[in-house]
């Protein structure tokens, strides 16, 4: 039998279904769904499949209020367990009101003519946050995105929103905010006004696809029996903005900030670790032939991690990536490149 990731704890949020039809995401129940179904296969990630470990929010039981209400069980659940290992996942809409600044996820009670107030304000997201007390704490966020399954840009329906606001990521302040504390690491699907694209045979986003894969051990290396943050940002750093150009001829590339050690976000194939064979058969859509990229983008954004080793590190304008055991501190830099074979130099337009 399987070992248990007893202390993993994951609250996964996936709107689906709005109340107001016209903003509906289907896909986004589909990646919850999938995603709670890796984390708890006894043969996969092991998370308990319990309610005490982890719990799923889509279509109408994603209010608002209830969204709330589950980042307190988190709270208090990492309040009993201090080896807590947390994880906040949301897929959904992201929007952005230009006159205030302020960034809302849009839930299944959104009220088309008042969003600042049935909304979740980044405010509210990040206060609850907060008050969860883990020193591993993963926030991935899955939003802006691409409304349908286009392939060119010509035939992609787009969604009518309010005046002043607008699709986006998490905007860089707000990922600074989020991440203020001890443990904390977020994970956003793209950058700048980028979409989050989904598959054009509708079974899920880009990103949650790969994510999957990720947790399955695509970017773990034979031996290793947990994945961690480092193997996740280096899986998804190389192929969501590979399959994003390939499937939708479209630019896709995520974001990852974290101030952490890098920890372990679940058990990999039960505890048993992947083969080469295996590992690459997950990465079925990316090229083996180089080492796997983490990629960091935007202007004073940094990654860090305990040992992000045998990686490419790739850094934007004015980015940071500090390297656990050989760790590398930049003042200012750009176009970095670091690791043990020759890196793709990346500008940051």
């Amino acid at each position: 039998m399987s070992e248990k990731f007893s202390h993993g704890y994951a609250l996964l949020i996936g709107v689906g279904e709005s109340a107001y039809p016209k903003w509906s995401l289907p896909v986004t129940v589909k990646d919850v769904q999938a995603l709670q179904g890796i984390l708890v296969d006894p043969n996969l990630c092991c998370y308990p499949d319990d309610k005490q470990h982890i719990r799923l929010l889509n279509d109408a039981a994603a209010t608002r209020s209830a969204i709330l209400e589950e980042l307190t069980w988190l709270k208090n659940q990492a309040a009993i367990d201090q080896e807590a290992t947390v994880i906040v996942y949301y897929s959904g809409h992201g929007w952005l009101d230009q006159s205030t600044d302020n960034y809302y996820l849009i839930p299944h009670d959104v009220e088309p003519v008042d969003i600042p107030s049935s909304a979740l304000s980044s405010i509210d997201f990040t206060n609850a946050l907060r008050q969860i007390n883990s020193q591993r704490l993963l926030v991935i966020i899955d939003s802006c995105h691409a409304e349908g399954m286009a392939t060119t840009k010509n035939n992609k329906t787009a969604i009518t929103l309010p005046p002043t606001f607008v699709e986006a990521p998490l905007p860089k302040s707000l990922i600074d905010e989020l991440k203020r504390g001890e443990g904390r690491a977020i994970f956003t699907s793209s950058r700048g006004y980028q979409k989050s694209w989904i598959r054009p045979d509708s079974s899920l986003s880009i990103y949650t696809y790969h994510l999957l894969k990720a947790l399955q051990g695509a970017g773990n290396q034979p031996g290793e029996i947990v994945v961690r943050l480092s193997n996740l940002m280096n899986y998804l750093g190389k192929a969501v903005p590979e399959s994003a150009l390939k499937l939708c001829q479209a630019e896709q590339v995520p974001f990852f900030d974290t101030a952490c050690e890098d920890f372990s976000v679940a058990l990999l194939q039960g505890g048993k670790g992947v083969s080469i064979s295996e590992r690459n058969n997950l990465r079925e859509q990316t090229s083996d032939q180089v080492s796997p990229v983490v990629q960091v983008y935007g202007s004073g954004s940094t990654a860090t991690g305990g040992a992000i080793i045998d990686s490419q590190v790739t850094s934007g304008n004015e980015n940071v990536v500090q390297q656990g055991t050989y760790n590398v501190n930049i003042g200012k830099a750009r176009d970095v490149s670091i690791g043990t074979n020759n890196a793709t130099e990346n500008s940051n337009k």
